[in-house]
């Protein structure tokens, strides 16, 4: 049987919606990957950027616990001896909360040319508009959690 690959003709993006409020960042992140990739697909192909668009609402408003707020550190180099930045998840999500999610989805996809290339396909607003009405973004709910968020 022959390998399929996709033709560039073959390639249909749709926009998807996901709403952020409540959502656990590591479930959503793999959603969001799955969708950037196009393995959600029947014409997935690993060497190619099969995927949708995604555009992320409300990113600042994400479900964690007080210890993970707390607990999880982000760090940055300046290149530069003594140049180490850490910030908590906690000031980054009052601060930058498209940062965190865009991060947390960045880690998931591959890490070379094609990735970055799906990464552009990735819009986050920490509120609940958006600029892309234009292009009729269906919304896209994510999996249903069997357990009680945790409180903020």
């Amino acid at each position: 049987m022959r390998t399929y690959s996709p033709k560039p003709g073959d390639i249909t993006r749709e926009w998807h919606v996901i709403d952020a409020e409540d959502a656990i960042l590591g479930r959503m992140a793999t959603e969001i990957a799955t969708l950037l990739r196009g393995k959600h697909k029947p014409i997935y192909a690993p060497h190619m950027d099969t995927g949708d668009h995604v555009i992320v609402v409300n990113a600042s408003k994400l479900a964690m616990s007080a210890k993970k707020a707390h607990d999880k550190m982000y760090y940055r180099h300046s290149g530069y001896p003594g140049g180490l930045t850490e910030a908590r998840l906690e000031t980054m999500i009052v601060t930058n909360p498209e940062r965190v999610v865009r991060l947390a989805v960045r880690r998931m996809l591959p890490k070379n040319r094609l990735g970055r290339q799906m990464l552009k396909k990735l819009r986050v607003y920490g509120g609940p508009t958006h600029d892309h009405q234009a292009q009729q973004p269906t919304t896209r709910q994510l999996p249903a959690r069997s357990y009680a968020a945790p409180q903020r």
